[in-house]
């Protein structure tokens, strides 16, 4: 297990055995991570460098996350996911397993990822990709296999059933196109975003 300059909280657990026949069950964490209260990171792990957990996160075996991430409270991260750098995932995420967030991606407080079309037949489960830059609001769900696309824009309370075009705006039950990102204003009137889909 690689451990480097880690600032832990008590209740914290690195290595946490898996009841999985898995491969390789090492434990790789780079340096300058916050682990705070009952964390737990399974064995069969690789993290980046500045990992930032709230408390009572669980992160599963056969992850991999980059570097500068951060896992907030009560946040469950299921096996066999790869996560991106800088991707900001809030306070009661469920991400299932086999999904894929790219770099700076933001998942909102809430979210929850499918992988199972037809439960519980656990043959073909294929959770969602979240593509660089995208941003998926509160209390969003994403059914199982959809593409969320480069700098796309998912509006709280939406349930994701097809994928999302890069830089749009999506939101409802079920979620439908909206428009460009560029359109959204805020309440003053001003654009949100710019051409290139960055946050002013």
């Amino acid at each position: 297990m690689t451990e480097p300059e880690a600032n832990h909280d008590s209740g914290v657990i690195i290595g946490y055995k898996t009841g999985r026949n898995i491969a390789d069950r090492s434990v790789s964490l780079g340096p300058g991570a916050t682990l705070r209260s009952n964390t737990v990171i399974y064995e069969g792990v690789k993290i980046g460098k500045g990992l930032q957990t709230g408390h009572n996160v669980v992160i599963r075996e056969e992850n991999t996350i980059g570097d500068e991430t951060s896992i907030w409270s009560n946040s469950v991260i299921d096996y066999g996911c790869r996560i991106g750098s800088r991707v900001r995932i809030h306070t009661n995420v469920y991400i299932c397993q086999h999904s894929t967030i790219e770099d700076d991606a933001f998942i909102g407080p809430g979210v929850s990822f499918a992988n199972d079309p037809y439960p519980v037949q656990n043959k073909v489960l294929q959770g969602p990709t979240v593509k660089r830059g995208a941003r998926v609001g509160l209390n969003v769900t994403l059914l199982p296999g959809v593409v969320i696309g480069e700098n796309a824009v998912i509006g709280a309370g939406s349930v994701v059933t097809k994928d999302v075009p890069p830089g749009r705006l999506w939101f409802g039950n079920p979620a439908k196109d909206r428009g460009p990102i560029q359109a959204l204003k805020d309440e003053k009137g001003n654009p949100v975003y710019d051409a290139e889909g960055r946050r002013l």
